[in-house]
Protein backbone atom coordinates (compact mmCIF):
# COMPACT_ATOMS: atom_id res chain seq x y z
CA UNK A 1 0.00 0.00 0.00
CA UNK A 2 1.23 3.50 -0.84
CA UNK A 3 2.43 5.39 2.22
CA UNK A 4 -0.01 8.26 1.76
CA UNK A 5 -2.94 5.81 1.85
CA UNK A 6 -1.75 4.36 5.13
CA UNK A 7 -1.26 7.88 6.46
CA UNK A 8 -4.78 8.83 5.39
CA UNK A 9 -6.46 5.78 6.97
CA UNK A 10 -4.50 6.33 10.18
CA UNK A 11 -5.65 9.95 10.16
CA UNK A 12 -9.31 8.94 9.65
CA UNK A 13 -9.13 6.48 12.53
CA UNK A 14 -7.33 8.84 14.93
CA UNK A 15 -9.78 11.66 14.15
CA UNK A 16 -12.76 9.40 14.83
CA UNK A 17 -13.94 9.65 11.23
CA UNK A 18 -13.51 5.91 10.64
CA UNK A 19 -15.46 3.80 13.15
CA UNK A 20 -16.26 0.12 13.47
CA UNK A 21 -19.49 -1.34 14.82
CA UNK A 22 -23.11 -1.48 13.67
CA UNK A 23 -24.38 1.46 11.64
CA UNK A 24 -27.06 2.34 9.09
CA UNK A 25 -25.96 4.11 5.91
CA UNK A 26 -28.02 6.75 4.09
CA UNK A 27 -28.90 3.99 1.63
CA UNK A 28 -30.54 2.06 4.47
CA UNK A 29 -27.94 -0.68 4.49
CA UNK A 30 -26.67 -2.02 7.81
CA UNK A 31 -22.90 -1.58 7.69
CA UNK A 32 -20.01 -2.78 9.91
CA UNK A 33 -17.98 0.42 9.57
CA UNK A 34 -18.81 4.07 9.15
CA UNK A 35 -17.08 7.04 7.54
CA UNK A 36 -18.33 10.33 8.95
CA UNK A 37 -16.72 13.64 8.05
CA UNK A 38 -19.00 15.19 10.67
CA UNK A 39 -16.60 13.89 13.32
CA UNK A 40 -13.87 16.28 12.18
CA UNK A 41 -13.79 18.71 15.09
CA UNK A 42 -10.56 20.73 15.12
CA UNK A 43 -8.74 23.17 12.88
CA UNK A 44 -5.78 20.83 12.47
CA UNK A 45 -8.03 17.94 11.47
CA UNK A 46 -10.03 19.81 8.85
CA UNK A 47 -6.85 21.38 7.47
CA UNK A 48 -5.30 17.93 7.13
CA UNK A 49 -8.39 16.55 5.43
CA UNK A 50 -8.35 19.43 2.95
CA UNK A 51 -4.73 18.65 2.11
CA UNK A 52 -5.61 15.06 1.18
CA UNK A 53 -8.43 16.26 -1.08
CA UNK A 54 -6.12 18.82 -2.67
CA UNK A 55 -3.53 16.10 -3.30
CA UNK A 56 -6.17 13.98 -5.05
CA UNK A 57 -7.40 16.98 -7.03
CA UNK A 58 -3.92 17.73 -8.38
CA UNK A 59 -3.32 14.06 -9.20
CA UNK A 60 -6.56 13.65 -11.13
CA UNK A 61 -7.35 17.11 -12.53
CA UNK A 62 -4.05 18.95 -12.39
CA UNK A 63 -4.03 22.75 -12.31
CA UNK A 64 -7.40 23.10 -14.00
CA UNK A 65 -9.58 25.67 -12.22
CA UNK A 66 -12.93 24.16 -11.29
CA UNK A 67 -15.55 25.27 -8.78
CA UNK A 68 -15.82 23.18 -5.60
CA UNK A 69 -19.29 22.23 -4.41
CA UNK A 70 -19.81 20.92 -0.88
CA UNK A 71 -23.25 19.38 -0.27
CA UNK A 72 -24.79 20.39 3.06
CA UNK A 73 -23.82 19.62 5.64
CA UNK A 74 -20.71 17.44 5.70
CA UNK A 75 -19.48 18.59 2.31
CA UNK A 76 -19.34 22.24 3.39
CA UNK A 77 -16.17 22.11 5.54
CA UNK A 78 -14.58 19.74 3.00
CA UNK A 79 -15.10 22.25 0.19
CA UNK A 80 -13.74 25.11 2.31
CA UNK A 81 -10.68 23.22 3.54
CA UNK A 82 -9.90 21.78 0.11
CA UNK A 83 -10.08 25.24 -1.49
CA UNK A 84 -7.72 26.61 1.16
CA UNK A 85 -5.29 23.72 0.62
CA UNK A 86 -5.39 24.23 -3.14
CA UNK A 87 -4.76 27.96 -2.76
CA UNK A 88 -1.68 27.26 -0.66
CA UNK A 89 -0.36 25.29 -3.64
CA UNK A 90 -1.04 28.16 -6.03
CA UNK A 91 -4.47 27.20 -7.37
CA UNK A 92 -7.19 29.60 -6.21
CA UNK A 93 -10.58 27.99 -6.82
CA UNK A 94 -14.03 29.26 -5.79
CA UNK A 95 -16.42 27.20 -3.70
CA UNK A 96 -20.10 27.10 -2.84
CA UNK A 97 -22.60 24.94 -1.00
CA UNK A 98 -26.33 24.51 -0.65
CA UNK A 99 -28.86 25.25 2.04
CA UNK A 100 -31.11 22.43 3.20
CA UNK A 101 -34.04 24.80 2.85
CA UNK A 102 -34.24 27.46 0.16
CA UNK A 103 -34.04 30.99 1.55
CA UNK A 104 -36.85 33.37 0.53
CA UNK A 105 -35.40 36.59 1.97
CA UNK A 106 -32.14 38.53 1.73
CA UNK A 107 -30.15 37.26 -1.22
CA UNK A 108 -32.50 34.27 -1.39
CA UNK A 109 -31.88 31.02 -3.21
CA UNK A 110 -30.56 27.61 -2.29
CA UNK A 111 -26.83 28.28 -2.80
CA UNK A 112 -24.29 30.06 -0.61
CA UNK A 113 -20.90 31.29 -1.80
CA UNK A 114 -19.69 31.53 -5.37
CA UNK A 115 -22.28 31.29 -8.13
CA UNK A 116 -20.92 29.17 -11.00
CA UNK A 117 -20.98 30.93 -14.34
CA UNK A 118 -21.99 29.58 -17.72
CA UNK A 119 -19.36 27.22 -19.08
CA UNK A 120 -17.67 26.57 -15.73
CA UNK A 121 -17.03 23.07 -14.42
CA UNK A 122 -17.97 21.92 -10.93
CA UNK A 123 -16.23 19.37 -8.71
CA UNK A 124 -18.35 17.80 -5.97
CA UNK A 125 -16.53 16.99 -2.72
CA UNK A 126 -18.29 14.46 -0.50
CA UNK A 127 -17.23 12.24 2.38
CA UNK A 128 -18.28 8.85 1.03
CA UNK A 129 -20.50 7.10 -1.53
CA UNK A 130 -22.42 3.99 -0.49
CA UNK A 131 -25.27 3.50 -2.97
CA UNK A 132 -24.97 6.80 -4.82
CA UNK A 133 -28.03 8.31 -3.11
CA UNK A 134 -26.32 11.52 -1.96
CA UNK A 135 -24.70 12.18 -5.35
CA UNK A 136 -28.03 11.86 -7.13
CA UNK A 137 -29.49 14.35 -4.67
CA UNK A 138 -26.60 16.73 -5.40
CA UNK A 139 -27.10 16.40 -9.16
CA UNK A 140 -30.78 17.28 -8.77
CA UNK A 141 -29.81 20.42 -6.81
CA UNK A 142 -27.06 21.37 -9.27
CA UNK A 143 -29.45 21.02 -12.20
CA UNK A 144 -30.71 24.50 -11.21
CA UNK A 145 -27.43 25.92 -12.56
CA UNK A 146 -27.77 26.35 -16.31
CA UNK A 147 -24.74 26.14 -18.54
CA UNK A 148 -22.50 24.37 -16.03
CA UNK A 149 -21.42 20.76 -15.77
CA UNK A 150 -19.91 18.50 -13.14
CA UNK A 151 -16.37 17.48 -14.03
CA UNK A 152 -15.75 14.98 -11.20
CA UNK A 153 -16.59 13.94 -7.67
CA UNK A 154 -14.04 13.32 -4.93
CA UNK A 155 -14.74 11.24 -1.84
CA UNK A 156 -12.64 10.00 1.06
CA UNK A 157 -13.42 6.31 0.66
CA UNK A 158 -14.74 4.11 -2.13
CA UNK A 159 -16.80 1.53 -0.25
CA UNK A 160 -16.75 -0.77 -3.32
CA UNK A 161 -20.40 -1.58 -2.81
CA UNK A 162 -22.92 -2.38 -5.49
CA UNK A 163 -25.47 0.26 -6.30
CA UNK A 164 -28.75 -0.46 -8.07
CA UNK A 165 -27.04 -3.23 -10.08
CA UNK A 166 -24.07 -5.50 -9.48
CA UNK A 167 -21.75 -2.68 -10.51
CA UNK A 168 -20.25 -0.39 -7.89
CA UNK A 169 -22.22 2.70 -6.89
CA UNK A 170 -19.29 4.84 -8.05
CA UNK A 171 -19.26 3.15 -11.46
CA UNK A 172 -23.02 3.62 -11.77
CA UNK A 173 -22.75 7.31 -10.91
CA UNK A 174 -19.96 7.73 -13.46
CA UNK A 175 -22.04 6.03 -16.16
CA UNK A 176 -25.29 7.79 -15.27
CA UNK A 177 -23.90 11.32 -15.15
CA UNK A 178 -20.81 11.08 -17.35
CA UNK A 179 -18.10 12.15 -14.90
CA UNK A 180 -15.48 10.20 -12.91
CA UNK A 181 -15.67 9.59 -9.17
CA UNK A 182 -12.32 9.54 -7.39
CA UNK A 183 -11.44 8.38 -3.88
CA UNK A 184 -8.35 8.79 -1.72
CA UNK A 185 -8.61 5.16 -0.56
CA UNK A 186 -11.04 2.26 -0.90
CA UNK A 187 -12.38 -0.34 1.51
CA UNK A 188 -9.77 -2.89 0.43
CA UNK A 189 -7.04 -0.45 1.43
CA UNK A 190 -8.74 -0.22 4.83
CA UNK A 191 -8.82 -4.02 5.09
CA UNK A 192 -5.13 -4.22 4.22
CA UNK A 193 -4.37 -1.57 6.84
CA UNK A 194 -6.39 -3.40 9.51
CA UNK A 195 -4.78 -6.75 8.73
CA UNK A 196 -1.43 -5.35 9.83
CA UNK A 197 -2.67 -5.59 13.44
CA UNK A 198 -3.99 -8.94 14.68
CA UNK A 199 -6.35 -7.20 17.14
CA UNK A 200 -8.42 -6.04 14.16
CA UNK A 201 -9.30 -9.57 13.05
CA UNK A 202 -12.99 -9.33 14.03
CA UNK A 203 -13.51 -6.05 12.18
CA UNK A 204 -11.76 -7.43 9.11
CA UNK A 205 -14.00 -10.51 9.07
CA UNK A 206 -17.16 -8.44 9.51
CA UNK A 207 -16.22 -6.14 6.63
CA UNK A 208 -15.32 -9.07 4.38
CA UNK A 209 -18.61 -10.81 5.20
CA UNK A 210 -20.49 -7.62 4.42
CA UNK A 211 -18.71 -7.21 1.09
CA UNK A 212 -19.48 -10.83 0.19
CA UNK A 213 -23.16 -9.79 0.14
CA UNK A 214 -23.04 -6.12 -0.80
CA UNK A 215 -19.74 -5.79 -2.61
CA UNK A 216 -19.72 -4.79 -6.27
CA UNK A 217 -19.10 -7.53 -8.79
CA UNK A 218 -17.77 -5.11 -11.38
Amino acid sequence: MESYKREFIKFLESAGVLKFGDFTAKSGRKIPYFINAGDIKTGDQIAKLGEFYAKSYFEKIGNKRCVLYGPAYKGIPIAVSASVALSKEGLDVPFFFNRKEEKDHGEGGVFVGYKPQQGEEIVIVEDVITAGTAIRESMEILSKLEGTKVAATFVMVDRKEKGKTEKSAMAEVAEEFGFPVYSVVDVYDIIEYLEEDESNRENVERIKNYLAINGAKA
